[in-house]
């Protein structure tokens, strides 16, 4: 068993080309951008819209749920907001967080970013909060998403039939999960 509060003292993490650091106010602008594109409201399933205070008293409060970790993702050298990531839903008695991930938009895709950042969450899942096991769920449209969460080690695990509403036809949501003993590239 972890500690219910194992997220308390949010380290940042980085590699040669990433730095992500505690989810704060000061990402508003990059966050607005994220949750408004339409290409990313699609690929993480948001139908509803948020206002910008809704926005600022999400990021207000981040650092006071220790149950769950949330980074920006930002580029290392100029400091750029690139996206979010976050463990959540956290289980502690049986060491297990869902995972998901948003990309500030299309500028940003298809770069390494999702799978850099995956590899440095899941590296501090299992190596530093001691984490048995991540999951998350992805549609089945996002093949692209599929893809890096195969490359990172994750492995499918179920569908969750017509489980989504988008663009006027029902889409499957597929369930994927990840061990500390999975084999993990990086």
């Amino acid at each position: 068993m972890i500690p219910s509060d194992v997220f308390r003292e949010l380290p940042s993490l980085t590699d040669d080309r990433l730095r992500l650091v505690p989810l704060a106010e000061e990402h508003f602008d990059g966050v607005r951008r994220m949750v408004d594109d339409p290409v990313v409201r699609r690929l993480t399933g948001t139908h509803r819209t948020f206002t910008d205070d809704e926005v600022r008293q999400h990021l207000a409060t981040r650092a006071d749920h220790h149950d769950r970790a949330d980074w920006a993702i930002t580029d290392a050298g100029t400091g750029a907001f690139l996206g979010e990531a976050v463990l959540h839903e956290l289980d502690a008695p049986n060491a297990t967080a869902g995972y998901r991930i948003a990309l500030l938009g299309p500028d940003v895709f298809s770069r390494g970013y999702g799978t850099a950042a995956t590899r440095l969450v899941l590296n501090y899942a299992f190596g530093t909060a001691g984490l048995h096991r991540v999951g998350l769920e992805v549609f089945d449209f996002n093949v692209r998403a599929q893809r890096v969460y195969e490359k990172c080690g994750f492995v499918r695990e179920g569908i969750y039939r017509s489980a989504l509403y988008s663009g006027g036809i029902w889409h499957d949501v597929i369930a994927m999960g990840i061990i500390a003993s999975d084999p993990r590239s990086g």
